[in-house]
């Protein structure tokens, strides 16, 4: 049996070996080729580029948080890119791409079944009325079937599925850059909510000492009571302000622990101490507009989807051409089990055959039709994609300079406020002002320091909108293939 088999096996591989230069010299269906959009040679505004721009390299977009020089906001963000469900999500579904790569490559190759069979059979009654004899029939053996890809059909479903599998590793991408990003925001908010804090009750202790030094002068009748109401009032409407603060502050530490997949209470202790507004240190290693095509994941993953729409055209291409079998067949079969490995129980086959349907009513070209059509879907997509990756990058530079500008004024005007308060009041207890003017220095006080700490904030979550419009936040070598988290540089995270 065993040089029989030796022998079969070796007329396979003659078959095979054959074959190979014809499986490998056709394909049919256009082959990929990645757009190249016609895109400027710089960015149109060079008043921000001089502004906040920083030369290449020199500061890494995978990791760009670190320019603001927080260790709490980069431990933040790395374990998030750890423990996030949305991303342990985009993990899994890259594993499912790959499963599935590895599922239309097994198609170029043979399939074999083996099989092994035991029936009791009786033959038919004979002309006499009585029953035929009985007899055991035993069979063991090996089955094989192999579709010869000629025409290249399942080549195009492997790169079909290679490029699908790319889809899913830059949808994993594009959520680290969106995740980077919202952490950044989130925390930036929640500094800034402090910030805000602390100024409601800096400013509601300089009200109520105003409160209690009308409460003396009208005690000794110096003013009326208008005064010592008006006081009153806006006091309270400063300390309206507190409750609404801590409500936000709360929800945003929530915000921030569902991010990093935890029950809403769990960063409190970490977040609730004050901190600063992180400032950055660095500048932004723009690039040119032609790099944002290769740095940003969603212009990758239309890119991907081109490359998934081109070869489906093949695959469907494919359809219009006979297909080659090659189907064999090695067993023993016995009505003896101690027989059955006997020599004389050997049966084999083998043999090509070929399958090539000559009318569908135009199904198999209305389906190439379809995947051409999808195919240019995509590519519109793709230049969708690119030039709104292009707008918002534009939009994020002009926002970043401008705010910056905004935040330089509003700091003039707190330092101004907050001489024209104390001149107020020195004039108002000195009798040669009207206690007027010394409310509406307070209001006007506590109304650009609230805007100061708002702009400041806002310069900074432009900073993060202009680093997830280039697209930072994650690695080229960072695929998540494998479906584990990346590492982090904290090892207790």
């Amino acid at each position: 049996m065993l040089p029989f088999l030796c022998r079969i096996s070796g007329r396979i591989s003659l078959i095979f070996c054959c074959l190979l230069p014809i499986l490998s010299s056709c394909t049919v269906g256009p082959d990929f080729k990645p757009p190249e959009p016609a895109l400027a040679s710089q960015w149109s505004d060079q008043a921000a580029l001089s502004a906040i721009a920083a030369s290449p390299g020199e500061e890494d977009l995978a990791q760009w948080w670190k320019i603001f020089n927080d260790p709490q906001l980069t431990s933040l963000i790395e374990r998030a890119f750890a423990v996030n469900l949305d991303l342990r999500i985009a993990q899994s579904r890259i594993r499912q791409a790959r499963a599935a790569m590895s599922i239309a490559g097994a198609s170029l190759g043979p399939t074999v079944d083996a099989y092994a069979a035991y029936r009791r059979l009786q033959t038919p009654m004979s002309v006499s009325d009585s029953p035929g004899p009985t007899t055991n029939l035993h069979q063991t053996g090996f089955d094989a079937i192999w579709e010869l890809d000629i025409f290249g059909g399942i080549r195009r479903e492997v790169e079909a599925s290679t490029a699908e599998l790319d889809v899913t590793v830059e949808s994993r991408h594009d959520l680290l850059v969106s995740l980077s990003a919202e952490v950044a925001s989130d925390y930036l908010t929640l500094r800034s909510l402090q910030q805000r804090l602390a100024i409601a009750r800096a400013n509601l202790n300089t009200q109520e000492h105003t409160v209690k030094l009308t409460r003396q002068r009208w005690d000794v009748g110096f003013i009326n009571k208008l005064d010592m109401v008006r006081a009153e009032a806006q006091a309270a409407t400063t300390a309206g302000q507190i409750p609404l603060l801590e409500a936000a502050i709360r929800q945003t530490i929530h915000g921030l622990s569902l991010l990093l997949a935890s029950e809403p209470a769990t960063l409190l202790a970490e977040l609730t101490p004050d901190a600063p507004l992180p400032q950055a240190m660095a500048g932004v290693p723009l690039g040119l507009p032609s790099e944002l095509l290769r740095r940003r994941p969603d212009i990758r993953m239309a890119e991907a989807n081109i490359h998934v729409a081109t070869a489906r055209i093949g695959v469907a291409t494919a359809d219009l051409f006979p297909t080659f079998t090659i189907t064999g067949s090695l067993g023993l079969q016995n009505d003896s089990f101690h027989s059955t490995f006997n020599q004389s129980s050997r049966a084999w086959s083998l043999g090509p055959s070929i399958n090539w349907p000559l009318f569908d009513m135009g199904r198999r070209r209305a389906n190439i039709e379809m995947k051409t059509a999808i195919q240019d879907e995509q590519l519109l997509s793709y230049e969708q994609t690119v030039l709104t990756a292009l707008t918002e990058v534009e939009n994020a530079l002009i926002a970043a300079r401008k705010e910056e500008e905004h935040r330089q004024a509003l700091d003039t005007a707190v330092t101004a406020n907050r001489i024209a308060v104390k001149l107020a009041t020195d004039l108002y207890v000195a009798g040669e002002n009207d206690f007027l003017s010394v409310l509406d220095s307070q209001r006007s006080l506590y109304l650009t320091e609230e805007a100061l700490a708002l702009s400041s904030k806002t310069v900074c979550t432009n900073l993060v909108a202009l680093f997830k419009a280039l697209g930072g936040g994650w690695k080229e070598n960072d695929s998540g293939i494998d479906g584990k988290a990346p590492q982090t540089t904290d090892p207790s995270t």
